[in-house]
């Protein structure tokens, strides 16, 4: 199907965004009745949080999954019906931040869970869809209406807030005193993390929604246009664009090692592009299964996982793909992958339930798997079990 009316396809692009991600959004932001989220991990010291699908934070401990605490009721106006979470939580000194779909950004304390603060103080944003970035004592994110504010990371007050002309979905990327941020009206951002000001806008690459890889004097982006862009951070003048098209959108983020770009997509395949000159450093490396979930680096692999939950080790000396294990039965990889040494962190889901995954990057064993629920529902399955 072809569009040649621009404005048409302009309205069109983000309810196909919907319709083609198929499961992921689906059964996430817009599906059904009730959304569910997509929350990957962070490791934090001897920690691993991740939002759970029963609308909690969760603190595990890392090396044997046993949970250390939940507590989302205490603050989280909507976790008794199953508040989604779809953004990442991100740490920073002794506090936790996670964003919520009801529109409230939340900071726990990290080793016990007590709420600190929330913002809004009253009332909600929009839904955030997108993950927060912190740097230089402030928070960074947008929200499903287009704004995009900073906070304070201590206290949770708006430093400033800029509005932009449709929904953020993308998370933001903070290097130096600059934030990039992409849209869906099309724009690539670069604002000044002090006021918010636009130091440059760039729609040539399309509809961003991947999390720009920012290396030195480079912004690494896929596009819903299926191409992969490499731009200057100075003007957002383009670099280099990928000379093939993908079969698909880019979806997840890039990760860079040894100069090379590695850039899955929705068709399956991982891209490998040469950073300074956009050239195809390999064949593209096909997975089998659409990759929807950012990938992570360990040692000298790149970890990725298909939605359909299987786990690859891309070598990065040899450009191939092996795999490492399959999780469940009818679960779905749709989050951002975690990793810390050989270990990497993998969330999987389905309609009701999610678990969290610890997998030996070099022999593919499942260290741990545990299954993320609210307290509520632990209580009531310890009744039963005692009854």
């Amino acid at each position: 199907m072809q569009f040649k009316d621009k404005k048409v396809w302009g309205k069109l692009l983000p309810l196909l965004a919907i319709l083609i991600i198929g499961g992921l959004t689906l059964s996430g932001c817009y599906g059904r009745s009730q959304p569910k989220g997509w929350s990957g991990a962070t490791v934090s010291g001897d920690d691993v949080l991740v939002g759970a699908l029963a609308g909690k934070l969760i603190d595990l401990d890392k090396t044997s999954g046993s949970y250390q605490w939940l507590d989302m009721d205490a603050g989280m106006p909507g976790s008794e019906t199953g508040l989604a979470i779809y953004g990442t939580p991100a740490v920073a000194g002794e506090l936790a931040y996670v964003a919520g779909y009801n529109g409230k950004v939340y900071a726990f304390v990290a080793d016990r869970g007590n709420l600190r603060w929330v913002y809004p103080r009253e009332g909600n944003l929009a839904a955030i869809v997108s993950n927060i970035a912190i740097s230089q004592d402030r928070l960074f994110f947008g929200d499903a209406e287009g704004n995009f504010y900073a906070l304070d990371a201590a206290t949770g007050d708006k430093l400033w807030s800029v509005q932009f002309g449709d929904k953020i979905w993308a998370s933001p990327t903070v290097s130096g005193d600059t934030v990039y941020i992409s849209c869906f009206d099309k724009n690539l951002y670069a604002l000044d993390i002090t006021d918010g000001s636009i130091r440059w806008q760039t729609a040539e690459a399309g509809t961003i929604i991947t999390t720009p890889l920012v290396v030195n004097d480079t912004i690494y982006v896929g596009s819903f246009n299926r191409y992969f862009y490499a731009l200057n951070v100075t003007n957002g003048a383009i670099k280099w664009q990928s000379e093939n098209e993908a079969g698909k959108w880019f979806w997840a983020g890039a990760v860079t090692v040894g100069g090379i770009i590695y850039a899955p997509n929705l068709d399956g395949k991982v891209y490998m592009f040469d950073a300074a000159t956009g050239r195809e450093t390999a064949p593209p490396v096909n997975l089998g299964g659409q990759i929807s979930a950012d990938p992570v680096v360990a040692g000298n692999q790149v970890i990725l996982a298909t939605k359909e939950a299987s786990v690859y080790a891309l070598d990065t000396a040899t450009a191939r793909a092996s795999l490492l294990v399959t999780l469940g039965d009818n679960e779905e990889v749709l989050a951002p992958l975690a990793a810390d040494g050989n270990i990497a962190y993998i969330k999987t889901q389905t309609s009701s339930n999610d678990t969290l995954h610890a997998v030996n990057t070099v022999t593919g064993d499942v260290v741990w798997s545990q299954p993320l629920f609210g307290q509520e529902e632990e209580t009531e399955e310890e009744t039963q079990e005692e009854n």
